[in-house]
């Protein structure tokens, strides 16, 4: 009877201690996931620092992102300026604009332009659209990170046309321009800077914004000479076909076309300008509708 008293009394120490060391070995589980947990916290919010620079800086250097694209000027409707939406930014800019293209130098142009880390938007004619080549030289200004902007497709005086013809001139560039690039024109210059109640409405309800600009003389027969062009841009004076006082000043929009004695004149136009302390403004910061 003893011996079988004895016989439980052990059999119920061994359960204990079985119990015992199962609880044991279920702590330290549970602690060791508890710890493992915490490490991986620990090391998500180490991480997190790092992530957010990386974002940040993918943010500043990608022109598709909506913060290095938000619009830091307008284009003023009465005189054609670029202007600063707000004070804290640069006033002292010009914007480069290059009209009839893509010619026979405008891809040439462009590639000076980005050599020089310059932007600028480049007006096109649909009927040098019309070519396999014509549209692979559209295809390369844009792919350079160039603006493309719609001048009509075959460069007539607007006031001339019929309503249903001005229409025509403008959306048929519009639809080329998207057909090659996959996006629509945002802004719009007529040819001579001649435009129409209708072709004012026409721009707005195909969302460009209207462009004019404030001088240009590459069209000017004294000026079809890239030294005499380049002093011409750089000064914003004329002499020869009677400025003798300078155009230029803070925001002014520089015309110049698809010409070779412009694509000549190209690089030290921009080096002049920058010389005399101007910013050439990149038409991806400019407001449009």
């Amino acid at each position: 009877m003893k011996l079988k008293k004895v016989l439980l009394i052990c059999i119920l120490l061994f359960v204990i201690f079985i119990s015992a060391c199962s609880e044991e070995k279920s702590s330290e589980s549970g602690e060791s996931e508890n710890q493992e947990d915490k490490t991986k916290e620990a090391t998500k919010k180490q991480e997190d620092p790092e992530k957010k620079k990386e974002k940040k800086d993918k943010e500043e250097n990608n022109p598709e992102t909506p913060e290095a694209t938000k619009p830091n000027y307008k284009v003023n409707q009465e005189n054609w300026l670029v202007q600063p939406l707000k004070k804290s930014i640069n006033e002292k800019v010009v914007l480069l604009t290059i009209d009839d293209a893509p010619d026979k130098y405008a891809v040439e142009m462009a590639k000076t332009l980005k050599e020089l880390d310059a932007g600028a938007i480049f007006f096109v004619n649909g009927h040098f659209l019309e070519t396999p080549e014509g549209k692979e030289n559209l295809k390369k200004i844009h792919d350079m990170g160039f603006m493309i902007g719609n001048h009509t497709y075959s460069h007539p005086f607007l006031p001339d046309l019929t309503k249903e013809e001005q229409k025509k001139e403008i959306v048929r560039v519009n639809n080329m321009v998207e057909k090659i690039i996959g996006e629509q024109p945002l802004f719009f210059r007529a040819p001579n800077g001649a435009n129409t109640a209708h072709t004012k409405q026409i721009a707005k309800d195909e969302g460009m914004v209207l462009m004019n600009w404030s001088y240009g003389y590459d069209y000017f027969k004294p000026y079809m000479n890239a030294e005499k062009l380049t002093k011409a841009m750089v000064t914003g004076k004329a002499p020869e076909i009677d400025i003798p006082y300078s155009l230029l000043k803070p925001g002014a929009n520089l015309l110049m076309h698809d010409r070779e004695w412009t694509s000549a004149a190209l690089h030290d136009i921009v080096v002049g300008l920058r010389d005399q302390g101007y910013e050439i403004v990149d038409p991806h910061l400019i407001k449009t509708n």
